[in-house]
């Protein structure tokens, strides 16, 4: 008898952050390899288009209100997703938003915002869905975090200390776990091409990439796209049991740069 049942035929997946970018992508893509999907978001209008695309192309997909920072909207989240899908097997931790400031120009509300959405909120699901998953002896729990998390950039201080805390979170989470049959995955991604902190005006974001520039943080210009973390977390989630993807790293490749013909000078 091998020591770790396979997956079950049918894996539930709830993706916190469902409206947009990574996690819509995600779904999108989780569905398309068998899973039931059920996006949350506060823009629900906007989770369903992606709802209703999982269904023509033969997936299966609800949209559920959520607010990441109301233990009240997750709690609601997960009872009317599991209602509609069954036991929630996978819970992928994307909600979020970002507003760059330096450190001591942001106001208390402004830094405390940051640390509520991105780890708090990531706690309070954790803490919501991974107790049925230990009663289960199986799931898979996937932190997102950042880059910023392991190397802090100007203006981003509020949000890499969040972060950090996440990774700090998803550390202990899978010592905790460890031999409950739980996964906890963090994926930690490069700068990547989504609608997160495009609502800055052009001020900021100058004064953001030209700090960037002064420290060496801005390489090339090249983004990730959604598709690339979600092909990284549908990897870690697909993972056959007795394995653990533990941290995944996903950054932009640098551009391809012409090769030197032969007797030319560099």
């Amino acid at each position: 008898m091998p020591r770790y049942p396979g997956h079950p035929d049918r894996r539930p997946v709830l993706i916190a952050g469902g409206s947009s970018g990574i996690g819509a992508a995600t779904g999108v893509m989780l569905a398309a390899a068998g899973h039931p999907v059920a996006l949350g978001a506060r823009r629900v209008e906007k989770s369903q288009e992606f709802v209703e695309e999982i269904i023509a192309a033969g997936g299966e997909a609800i949209a559920v209100p959520l607010d990441i920072t109301d233990a009240t909207s997750i709690d609601e989240c997960i009872t009317k997703a599991e209602a509609e899908l069954g036991a929630l097997e996978v819970v992928v931790s994307g909600a979020g938003d970002l507003w760059p400031g330096r450190t001591f120009e942001m106001s208390d509300e402004e830094f405390a915002n940051q640390v509520t959405i991105h780890l708090l909120g990531a706690q309070r699901l954790y803490r919501r869905i991974v107790p049925e998953m230990i009663d289960r002896r199986r799931g898979d729990f996937v932190f997102i975090s950042s880059d910023v998390a392991a190397d802090p950039r100007p203006h981003m201080g509020a949000y890499a200390a969040a972060k950090a805390g996440v990774e700090a979170l998803a550390l202990v989470a899978r010592q905790e776990l460890e031999g409950t049959g739980v996964r906890a995955s963090l994926v930690r991604p490069g700068q990547t091409m989504t609608g997160m902190g495009t609502n800055f005006d052009a001020e900021t974001a100058a004064a953001m990439l030209n700090d960037w520039v002064t420290f060496g943080f801005a390489r090339h210009g090249f983004f990730l796209k959604p598709v690339h973390l979600a092909t990284a977390i549908t990897t870690i989630v697909t993972m056959p049991r007795g394995s653990h993807m533990r941290l995944v790293e996903v950054e932009a490749e640098a551009p391809i740069v012409a090769k030197p013909r032969q007797g030319d000078t560099e």
